[in-house]
């Protein structure tokens, strides 16, 4: 970005610089003149710009497909460390009560470590237990993560 400033500063200031050909008797401005002279400016700057630009593009290393996305709500199957709290609407039972303390109390290293959530209800536990074939723990993605609780969807 600093060569991109620094190329155009350098084009504005050849653009406007006195020409060194020519006496001071043949170097009057026509408006045909200014008009070149405009042209050969914004090509000089779009192209040192461009090139600047170009040298210090990189590449974008977003991830594009997340192996996982299926055990996020899209199967039977749901991973308790990324999927977010609406997808237990499909246990009746599940929500809010127990799946709001199972995405609130994250990461877990195996399912059986949901029986360890504090306040975790003798009612809670049975229906945890009751869909617990169901749950995988995987590691937990940080694009999914944050979206556990809340993905900003409302009705």
């Amino acid at each position: 970005m600093k060569i991109a400033v620094l190329a155009s500063v350098v084009a504005c200031a050849a653009a406007f610089a006195p020409s060194q050909s020519g006496s001071p008797a043949t170097s009057t401005t026509t408006a045909l003149n200014a008009e070149a002279s405009r042209k050969e400016f914004l090509a000089t700057a779009a192209g040192a710009a461009g090139a600047a630009f170009l040298a210090g593009a990189a590449p974008a290393n977003a991830i594009r497909d997340y192996e996982n996305i299926a055990f996020l709500g899209g199967s039977q199957t749901v991973d308790v460390n990324n999927a977010n709290v609406r997808v237990y609407l499909k246990m009746p039972g599940m929500y809010p009560g127990a799946a709001g303390k199972i995405v609130s109390h994250g990461p877990y290293k195996s399912v059986s470590e949901i029986y360890n959530i504090p306040g975790l209800t003798a009612a809670e536990k049975e229906v945890i237990k009751k869909y617990e074939g169901r749950f995988v723990a995987l590691p937990p993605a940080a694009d999914y993560v944050i979206d556990r609780i809340n993905n900003g969807l409302y009705r």
